[in-house]
């Protein structure tokens, strides 16, 4: 029989990977239904998941992955840049003109999902971000980002139940 972690585990890499639900809504669910889990163990469980399915995303932007052709975006002959496009080619222009800028959006991207997280690892990648920073950088903020919506509940659930 799977236990909690390794099912918030899977579900995480899985949800990092393939994006097709939140593991946000997993975790407030996780911790409401089982409020006996301490929070540093749900965000610690979640945050490696998350981290290591994001490795996935990093590697096939840095070129190491190919991805498979479903995955692909095949280029447009004759288009113009749409307006991603362009904010992409600043960000990366920037980003490899300022390596401390790009961690530090990183950083607070991993924590607050604003920049979204998933552009931000693809950013780390393109800009040839080194795997030991883009580790660190994700573990912890995606740690303190899962641990605070874990204990989430506890906190505030006798303010809003």
């Amino acid at each position: 029989m799977l236990t909690w972690p390794w099912i918030a585990f899977g579900l995480a890499f899985a949800t990092a990977v393939v994006p097709f639900g939140s593991i946000e809504l997993f975790v407030i669910g996780l911790v409401a239904q089982r409020p006996d889990i301490p929070f540093a163990a749900v965000g610690a469980v979640i945050a490696v998941g998350q981290v290591l399915g994001k490795l996935v995303h990093y590697y096939a932007a840095l070129g190491v992955l190919r991805l498979p052709p479903l995955l692909r975006r095949a280029p447009r002959p004759g288009r113009a840049p749409g307006r991603v496009a362009t904010w992409l080619k600043a960000a990366t222009e920037r980003a490899r003109e300022s390596p401390r800028w790009m961690a530090g959006i990183f950083c607070v991207s991993s924590v607050v999902g604003l920049p979204p997280f998933g552009a931000t690892v693809l950013l780390a990648g393109v800009t040839r971000m080194r795997v030991e920073l883009f580790l660190a950088i994700g573990l912890v903020g995606r740690f303190t980002r899962y641990c605070c919506l874990a204990a989430a509940p506890g906190v505030f659930g006798d303010v809003f139940f």
